[in-house]
């Protein structure tokens, strides 16, 4: 019998995952080429191929006992300063090895932060949409998620409705941009906001409020896109960064934690997610990883794939109809449903054999995201089932 505590985690299982084996499934039957799976963010674009080219010269090159043993809980001190060089470079920083702490991913970083700032009862705030694993990650350690609501014209923060969500109970405000689903970014006036109504609320009730910037879609920008860096805006700030996206590993795991040099107590934040490393089960990152990312931090995947799929992706769906904010970054789009009911209408897609995701499992009710991380082949080919879904509850398109 499993505990009481899990009973809500395994009733709310993952949508994206059960649309994702549900896709396995159609193409048993119809062919994957035939089935237009637009459910999992899972690159489908190579590594580059240094990363390729680090592996295979750091596995002939080092002595295996090193390359495969345990290593510092917070990450390779070298890598760490490379890390440091490299941030501290391309957003005008000054941050040291001892600011960061590298992960088993985003995950794991937004793992260890909740860990040590959450006490029963404390309440993180998210803006709507937002990644569905955020309330699942806040209940593990007893605190509880409260949404705020978007403007539903640019999917930014309503603002009066964040102010209105903040109080005594609130430990943290967790951000992600570009945003998973819309593909919004947050531009230095919204950070700046945001900054502002926490800093206000900090004084008022006299303990530190924390800003999570959850950033694993930083690098996958498109049109010369600016994402702000938040710790250059709110003192009590963390990043948490992950290479799944940028390097096309998410099977690999590996991110970091960033701690602003300003955050309340740092010394002892530092220490409490070093120890949260290690006690929760992830021990250290990947050891081989921690060395591939030291050699390839500064590259990137091919992001011309993703905005071409972007461009193609939203012509065809506004040719038929959807109504959709342009997404600046990342490589998901979050239409409105054609009906109220967005469960119902992905349930629909899949007559049509098209997996897409409800809305309502990233806190908005009346949309569906699309991950055009797949091939063009896949885009221009789901053309007519998109075309059929659409005469379903239209009865006609533009």
């Amino acid at each position: 019998m499993i505990s009481e505590k899990m009973k809500p985690f395994t009733s709310g299982s993952s949508a994206i995952r059960a649309m994702f084996e549900e896709g396995k499934r159609l193409a048993t039957i119809y062919g994957k080429e035939n089935v237009y799976d637009f459910s999992l963010g899972n690159p489908s674009v190579p590594a580059p191929s240094s990363v390729t080219e680090a592996i295979v010269d750091i596995a002939k090159n080092t002595d295996p006992c090193f390359l495969h043993g345990y290593t510092s809980n917070s990450g390779y001190e070298d890598v760490r300063e490379a890390l440091a060089d490299t941030i501290n470079k391309k957003y005008v920083t000054k941050f040291s090895l001892s600011n960061f702490i590298l992960t088993t991913g985003a995950a794991a970083a937004l793992n260890i932060i909740f860990r040590c700032i959450l006490d029963n009862g404390d309440e993180v705030i998210a803006f709507a949409p937002f990644f569905g694993e955020y309330k699942n990650y806040v209940s593990l350690y007893d605190g509880k998620l409260v949404t705020v609501k978007p403007d539903y014209n640019t999917f930014m923060p309503d603002m009066d409705d964040f102010e209105s969500k903040i109080n005594e109970k609130t430990r943290a405000v967790i951000i992600n941009s570009p945003n998973n689903p819309t593909g919004v970014i947050y531009p230095e006036e919204t950070i700046i906001k945001i900054s502002g109504i926490m800093d206000t609320a900090q004084k008022k009730y006299g303990k530190p409020i924390y800003l999570i910037s959850d950033e694993p879609y930083r690098q996958l920008v498109y049109t010369g896109a600016d994402v702000p860096f938040v710790t250059k805006y709110y003192d009590n700030s963390f990043v948490a960064y992950s290479y799944s996206k940028a390097l096309s590993l998410p099977g690999e795991r590996i991110g970091y934690v960033l701690v602003n040099n300003t955050i309340d107590g740092y010394d002892e934040m530092i220490n409490a997610l070093t120890v949260a490393n290690r006690i929760m089960g992830f021990v250290n990152a990947p050891s081989l990883m921690q060395r591939v990312i030291g050699v390839c931090m500064d590259e990137t995947a091919d992001l011309e794939v993703y905005e071409k799929n972007r461009n193609r992706l939203y012509d065809m769906l506004t040719s038929l109809g959807f109504e959709m904010a342009m997404p600046d970054g990342a490589f998901y789009m979050f239409p409105k449903s054609l009906i109220e009911d967005d469960v119902e209408f992905c349930t629909a897609a899949k007559e049509f054999r098209l997996l897409l995701v409800p809305g309502s499992t990233f806190g908005t009710p009346g949309y569906f995201r699309i991950a055009y991380c797949v091939s063009p082949e896949t885009i221009e080919n789901s053309y007519e089932s998109f075309k059929k879904l659409t005469l379903k509850y239209r009865g006609e398109t533009k």
